[in-house]
């Protein structure tokens, strides 16, 4: 009886990924131009895009909403609840607390194939632009591995007050993704799942984060109240304006 070299390939891969941070996972562009060629995804051979629904900064971690595979959301749900009290302040908690798109691509890039393939992660302008390429008949299916295209990635970091900047432009001439059978192997057997990387997360366990998240901020609106009544106790005004004014500003 023959071994089943697949099924050791992947409990291989998968004992590599439980020693690995995620950053391994993660490709970022440096600044200045960057190359890429985006390949089809392992895991959904019909659609390289993966549309990634996360909560950040949530009692400072990032959780991946179970929206982003069909599944119910405890914090989706509190978040309509309160937009739909029809207080303000209520509102605006609801919107902080809705997850944000964010999307994913399998990519190569250039000059670092034999580190196989990473995930790209980008907003929704980029997602419109690489889509738009995709969609015009004068360039295809750019992720094709015989005849589809680089994308040249333009970053610059953040100044001042200024956001990150991130473009993209598809080279013209199309190319092979790779003449490499070892890494044209990574491009088709050794990918990175999204949900190894980005871990799924159960209803109670978001629930749980959620409840510590109010907590959290009730025992810092009770510090802030508790330091704003110690000034009050201890300002001496004797001018009533003036008491008032104190009053009303605290």
């Amino acid at each position: 009886m023959s071994l089943d070299l697949d099924s050791i390939r992947n409990k291989l891969n998968s004992l590599q990924k439980s020693t690995s941070k995620k950053s391994d996972f993660i490709w970022k562009p440096e600044t200045g131009k960057n190359q890429i060629r985006i390949v089809p995804y392992q895991f959904n051979k019909e659609n390289p895009f993966i549309e990634g629904y996360f909560h950040y900064n949530l009692g400072r971690k990032t959780y991946l909403s179970p929206q982003t595979y069909g599944e119910s959301d405890p914090i989706v749900e509190f978040s309509e609840q309160l937009k739909s009290t029809g207080v303000k302040e209520d509102w605006q908690l609801g919107r902080k607390l809705e997850p944000k798109m964010r999307i994913y691509v399998p990519v190569l890039v250039r000059g670092k194939e034999n580190e196989g393939v990473k995930l790209w992660g980008f907003g929704k302008t980029v997602y419109q632009e690489l889509l738009n390429y995709i969609v015009d008949p004068d360039y295809g299916d750019i992720t094709d591995l015989k005849n589809g295209r680089d994308v040249v990635v333009t970053y610059v970091p953040a100044e001042g007050a200024n956001y990150p900047k991130t473009s993209i432009m598809i080279k013209p001439n199309p190319t092979p993704a790779t003449e490499d059978r070892a890494i044209a192997d990574m491009v088709l057997n050794q990918q990175s799942d999204f949900f190894d990387v980005f871990e799924k997360r159960s209803y109670d366990e978001l629930k749980n984060a959620l409840e510590m998240y109010i907590n959290q901020d009730e025992v810092v609106d009770e510090q802030v109240q508790s330091e704003k009544q110690e000034t009050s106790s201890v300002t001496k005004t004797d001018d009533l304006d003036s008491a008032f004014d104190d009053l009303f500003n605290s």
